[in-house]
């Protein structure tokens, strides 16, 4: 079997190990009729060419750098961030792969049988946040009015943003995508006419806790799909390095357990590849690998200049607020 681990340790660069498992892939699909991994080799082909041809983030990120730029007239009191990334190789990876095992499991769960290839396949093409940016907002306490509670305030103004931001980024080239809501309820803070846009994890967090909103865009000039997420600065912390974080990792492992328990091995061949895929990548000893421009001391002191594992930062932005930082030109 085809497996991202196995190019990690020739010290390569990152071109060179996407274009080799792409082609590995590529092969072994054609040979053994594989449609899904095809698909698969689709959306690393994707990667690797925003990775290669990367010229249009310039343009792009000065489009979004408007919004930042309205932002620090608009909203002098807010501190706020503005990054972009490109989802890293090892993400990008366990995510595709981490997607085919729960829906098949899911499928499986609500039908008693395996979806067809060809629902597999479309269930896959839904990838839109291999590029993203995030804006992380958050009020100075010595901006809070008496009797205001913070969280309230900085939840407001995150849905204030978010009802601005679709009409103006549209002014600059992209057009929003309409979400997949599958019954899913917005803040009443949001406006209804956008509730078929964004995916609100703030009125409705996920199971371990993840709070944001996503917005999906189309960047007409690039021709590509980018995702907008908004949170506040403790949203943030909590997705990063606190509590979010480490309990989406933990239910994953054992999420992952369970669907292996439940689908017996050798009982659906996607199944089987994709579940050996995440196992692989979950228990990588990074510090082992040999991969130009990356460096590990162990699975958390990571010097990553390519992408690896972190993502690539293309966009970083930074507003104190008014009263500690002057307007941006």
């Amino acid at each position: 079997m085809i497996k991202l681990n196995d190019y990690l340790y020739d010290g390569e660069t990152i071109f060179r190990i996407l274009q080799k498992y792409i082609d590995d892939l590529e092969e072994n699909a054609l040979s053994t009729h594989n449609q899904v991994d095809l698909v698969h080799c689709a959306f690393l082909d994707t990667i690797y060419e925003l990775l290669e041809h990367n010229e249009f983030l310039t343009s792009q990120s000065q489009r979004i750098r408007e919004f930042y730029k309205y932002m620090v007239v608009a909203y002098p009191y807010l501190a706020f961030t503005f990054k972009g990334r490109i989802k890293s190789i090892i993400r990008s990876e366990e995510k595709f792969n981490r997607y085919i095992v729960d829906f098949i499991y899911e499928y499986y769960q609500k039908y008693h049988h395996f979806p067809a290839t060809q629902e597999i396949k479309e269930k896959l093409s839904c990838f839109r946040d291999v590029l993203a940016y995030r804006i992380v907002i958050s009020l100075p306490k010595c901006h809070l009015k008496k009797g205001q509670d913070l969280e309230e305030e900085e939840i407001k103004l995150l849905y204030e943003i978010a009802n601005k931001m679709p009409v103006f980024l549209e002014s600059q080239g992209f057009t929003v995508v309409k979400a997949n809501l599958e019954g899913r309820e917005c803040s009443e803070l949001l406006d209804k006419s956008l509730w078929d846009t964004y995916r609100d994890y703030v009125h409705k967090p996920t199971g371990v806790g993840y709070r944001s909103l996503h917005l999906t865009l189309f960047d007409d000039q690039a021709r590509c799909h980018v995702e907008v997420q908004l949170r506040t600065k403790s949203m943030d912390d909590s997705a990063e390095i606190g509590e979010s974080n480490h309990l989406r990792y933990e239910e994953s492992q054992e999420q992952q357990k369970n669907r292996r328990l439940e689908i017996p091995e050798g009982e659906c061949v996607f199944f089987d590849e994709a579940y050996e895929r995440v196992v692989s990548l979950e228990n990588l000893d990074l510090a082992k690998l040999d991969v130009n421009m990356f460096t590990a001391v162990n699975n958390s002191l990571i010097n990553d200049g390519c992408g690896l594992f972190r993502g690539r930062q293309i966009l970083p932005f930074e507003h104190l607020s008014r009263f500690q930082n002057g307007l941006v030109d």
